[in-house]
């Protein structure tokens, strides 16, 4: 007996001590947490955590959690994770060691786990599925029944194509065995494998969740592939083909992957609709519609920027745990998909695939007439519209159960949500235990499940948010495009799509609250005596972040972003600068438009009211709003440059989440008229300018920088600077306040420049990680050892203020971007063929009247309402990123016609505390890229994809601005 017990005595106890009371589950989930050089080590304290440590399934997390770039398999995932991952010299033969055996151990999680990763799926699919098939069906009768409606699955639209014999693994491996394909895996990183590596990893392969193919890329990388398929006549209506390729979401997807792979649980992205065609293999879908979400998966909407995050088992997992525990009732929609079959998946519909075998396909998502609505609601501001389309009503407070179901038995089509709030952030599924039984023993959450609801558009828009509006909401990092994107695609829609404008304008309205922007420009005409708005002006122009209409001869400029006093400071700069740049008679102001009137608009009971303003004064809308904290003269400019440096101060280093929320009223919004300027936008004729257009382009751009740095600014009063006064004066020596020349209003100016980026820099790790790809994570880790921890050693105030030779903080514009410089004609060789389309793209700033222009020359740079005082180097970055798209040589000879030295040049000539780098122009416009409030470095890592895989942020400086140290300035 005693043996007998020693023999099967439990190992927990001794191996684990006070962890054996945590779950296996939770063990492991801990151990992926760890490096992998770690969890090597782990491996020897015990053993339990040998077998533990030991699980593939843990090599294969730590291995592609730390993986970027290319990735070749080893033939195990801990040999891969140490070889690829931590560069560590192993020979093969310390891999050939016997693995050691425990008795005394028993796992059921990790044993079910083992069952899924060698589970075989030959006799998995189900032939009785209940998808409609259809051969032959025409555009009108697909529309008619499926279009938005319901899956199909649709045979012989691939017949013709050479993929149908070209995509087998054998022939693609012939053709394409040293193209590497990118790999879709749960990691924050880019990794891509050759295809003759990864038809080795599949042939070997006992993963769970088999790594799979899953390219939007392919048609770059193996262009020829293109030409194999053509897209069916059924889906060739697609709203997004209207904006240029690099501007345009990801649409289109190699899929290939092995047995057991596949697409868990999820809602495509943006509401967009799709269809899948299978070349080879079989797959097996999983339906269900819109709302309905499937047992086992938890939906995440975050309230403040409305990112939807999923939480799902893998699909192998889902078949074998979860769809057993079903109703016959409950279950999905099933099918099983054969090669030269299309499956059609609607709008909104959840859908799970599972490939039975290796197979091969591709799909395109798309949005047409029929999904447009849902597809801009799914991008419009605000959580609780997001969580009703992917959970239904469950998204909703419980407390508002009965009464939702008591409205919708009585009358659905007179339902208004706007006042419904949901507490929490998850949105619960019938799977939670406190939620499974009520009184009468059914839960009331699965019966409201079961029923499901409307996905019709209407609906859904009584969960919009009112308060929040595009231009002044956080947008969501999981929107399919950016926000300067999504007003591009609605302009250019707009006014290529005239017969669509019903459809666009309802969009329009969903999104970015177009009927509220037209009614607001609408007054501010009548009351300069500008005629209203045409059809053809109805929608916001151009890519900014405020609404701007074109006018006949006039442009009216909402300013809304930032909330309301951001926006009354940067109509408030902005005026006070065109007064300083008239009395200096600058001759920037020939190339700037001109400003005809200004004020502010605001709604009150119900209709809106306008007042005119200068930007001298404060209206009395304004003063009731409580946001001005002193009195201010009733001459001077009372929302100045200087007031906006001190709000600049105090938002610096706030969160990205959102969770400080905008300042002031949201119904007052003050607005500017120009003269419309002659010409086109730089973005609309980029790809048509010779390379001397360009280059006289960047003369241009670095005269007139020149020009505005040069201006002189308002005299900074230090004693109206009440945020920043205390800091810049406290006698710490690692402050400004310790380096400062209290008696120069230079070293002020700088301190207030200095302490704000510092402030900045508290939060730089957490905006970076936000932000994510393509901004490698390995670099983000590295940012505390790469910037200053006080940047007023970095710009060398102690010493410099000292002297009288250092230069002031200047103007700076730090938005100058292709949407904001207009060309003209200088040399034309014929006129317009004069059709329609022509002249309303004319006519909104989007298309030349010209047919040949054999040359153009910059005339006006547009939008100084983001003006600030600062580091000139600043202006750099927007220009060299976005107009030259990183050309050094275009950079240089910006340089070349700018001539000024920058403060740096003169101010870091001694060495400092920081050696050498602090000296480096390209090291301190770097700092700036990082500090950026816009996703700078994103523009960085997509203009050079090969510093992604940069070991050092020198590396990335230095690549990128390595021209600027080769540069002194001509005083």
């Amino acid at each position: 007996m005693e043996t007998h017990s020693e023999n099967h005595r439990d190992r927990r106890l001794e191996a684990l001590g006070d962890l054996r009371v945590l779950p296996d589950e939770i063990l492991c989930a801990i151990l992926e947490r760890l490096t992998p050089r770690d969890a090597a080590r782990i491996a020897c304290v015990s053993s339990v955590m040998y077998i533990l440590c030991n699980e593939e399934p843990l090599w294969m997390t730590l291995c592609l959690k730390g993986a970027s770039g290319l990735l070749q398999y080893k033939g195990s995932w801990k040999k891969t994770a140490l070889l690829h991952n931590e560069n560590l010299p192993v020979e093969d033969t310390e891999f050939r060691q016997p693995h050691l055996y425990f008795d005394g151990f028993n796992s059921l999680y990790l044993y079910r786990r083992l069952y899924r990763c060698h589970t075989k799926l030959d006799t998995f699919g189900r032939d009785d599925g209940n998808v409609e098939r259809v051969t032959d069906i025409s555009l009108t009768d697909f529309y008619d029944k499926y279009d938005a409606k319901k899956p199909v699955m649709l045979t012989g639209l691939a017949d013709t194509w050479p993929a149908r014999h070209k995509w087998t693994t054998d022939q693609l491996l012939l053709n394409y065995g040293d193209v590497a394909f990118k790999i879709s895996q749960k990691s924050s990183r880019k990794i891509t494998m050759k295809f003759k590596d990864y038809v080795t990893y599949m042939k070997v392969q006992h993963d769970e969740d088999p790594l799979y193919i899953f390219d939007e890329k392919f048609g770059e990388v193996a262009p020829s592939l293109l030409k194999d398929y053509c897209v069916p006549h059924l889906f060739q209506e697609d709203f997004f083909d209207i904006l240029d390729t690099d501007k345009r979401p990801s649409y289109r997807w190699l899929i290939i992957g092995p047995e057991r792979s596949g697409a868990s649980w999820h809602v495509d992205p943006a509401l967009t609709s799709a269809w899948n065609t299978l070349l080879s293999g079989r797959k097996r879908w999983a339906l269900y519609p819109p709302g309905k979400v499937p047992l086992g998966v938890t939906v995440h909407v975050n309230e403040e920027d409305g990112d939807v995050s999923v939480e799902t088992p893998s699909s192998v997992q889902w078949w074998l745990d979860y769809y057993p525990l079903l109703a016959d009732e409950d279950k999905p929609i099933e099918c099983t998909q054969l090669p030269g079959e299309t499956i059609y998946v609607p709008s909104g519909w959840w859908h799970c695939v599972l490939n039975l075998e290796t197979t091969i396909a591709v799909t395109q998502n798309f949005v047409n007439s029929n999904n447009f609505e849902f597809v801009c609601l799914d991008m419009a501001p605000g959580y609780r519209h997001k969580g009703v389309c992917r959970v239904g009503l469950l998204a909703l407070d419980e407390e508002r159960y009965e009464n939702i179901r008591e409205n919708m038995s009585c009358n659905e089509e007179n339902l208004c949500y706007s006042d419904l709030s949901r507490k929490e952030k998850r949105a619960k599924t019938h799977k939670d235990a406190d939620d499974l039984y009520c009184e009468n023993g059914v839960s009331r959450n699965y019966n409201l499940w079961k029923d499901g609801f409307s996905y019709d558009i209407n609906f859904l828009s009584m969960f919009l948010d009112k308060d929040r509006d595009h231009y002044s909401s956080l947008w969501s990092s999981g929107n399919s495009i950016g926000q300067r994107e999504l007003r591009e695609w609605l302009s250019k829609l707009w006014i290529r799509k005239p017969k669509m404008r019903d459809l666009i304008w309802k969009g329009a309205c969903i999104v970015i609250n177009a009927d509220k922007w037209l009614d607001c420009v609408s007054k501010i005409c009548a009351v300069h005596n500008l005629r209203l708005p045409t059809d053809d002006e109805r929608l916001p122009v151009g890519t900014g972040s405020n609404p701007v209409y074109l006018v006949g001869n006039s442009v009216v400029k909402i300013f809304v972003e930032g909330g309301l006093e951001a926006s009354l400071y940067c109509l408030g700069t902005e005026l006070e600068f065109y007064s300083l740049l008239h009395e200096a008679n600058s001759s920037l102001k020939k190339h700037m438009p001109n400003v005809l009137a200004s004020g502010i608009v605001y709604l009150e009971d119900g209709s809106y009211t306008n007042l005119n303003w200068d930007g001298k004064g404060i209206p009395d809308v304004i003063a009731k709003s409580n946001l001005i904290r002193k009195k201010c003269d009733v001459d001077s400019f009372s929302f100045g440059v200087w007031g906006k440096k001190q709000l600049e101060y105090r938002n610096a280093g706030m969160p990205v989440d959102g969770s400080v929320s905008l300042d002031g009223d949201t119904s007052i919004w003050p607005y500017m008229i120009t003269k419309r300027c002659d010409g086109n936008m730089f973005a609309e004729l980029r790809d048509r300018l010779s390379w001397e257009d360009t280059t006289n382009l960047a003369s241009f751009l670095g005269e007139q920088l020149r020009h505005l740095h040069l201006l002189p600014h308002p005299t900074l009063n230090i004693s109206s600077c009440s945020d920043i006064e205390h800091d810049i004066s406290l006698p710490d020596d690692n402050s400004c306040a310790a380096t400062v020349n209290r008696n120069s209003n230079a070293a002020v100016e700088w301190g207030i420049f200095s302490r704000t980026l510092t402030k900045k820099r508290n939060s730089v790790s957490s905006r970076l990680t936000k932000w994510g790809d393509p901004i490698p994570s390995k670099l983000i880790e590295k940012i505390d050892e790469y910037i200053p921890h006080d940047f007023a050693k970095l710009l060398n105030i102690s010493k410099s203020f000292a002297s009288a030779a250092f230069k002031t903080c200047s103007w700076i514009h730090t938005d100058i971007m292709d949407d904001n410089i207009y060309m003209e004609p200088s040399s034309v060789c014929s006129t317009s063929n004069g059709s329609s389309e022509d002249a309303a793209l004319v006519d909104n700033g989007l298309l030349s009247d010209h047919d040949e222009v054999k040359s153009w020359r910059p005339s006006y740079i547009l939008d100084f309402s983001d003006l600030s005082i600062g580091d000139p180097i600043l202006d750099l970055i927007p220009p060299y990123l976005d107009v030259f798209r990183g050309d050094s040589n275009l950079l240089k000879r910006f340089l070349e016609s700018y001539k000024l030295p920058f403060p740096s040049n003169i101010g870091n000539s001694e060495s400092t505390d920081g050696g050498q780098k602090f000296s480096r122009l390209s090291y301190i416009a770097m700092c700036y890229c990082i500090l950026h409030d816009d996703n700078v470095l994103g523009a960085i890592f997509s203009i050079w994809e090969e510093l992604r895989s940069a070991e050092s942020w020198e590396e990335v400086e230095l690549k990128v601005w390595g021209e600027l140290n080769n540069y002194k300035g001509f005083p």
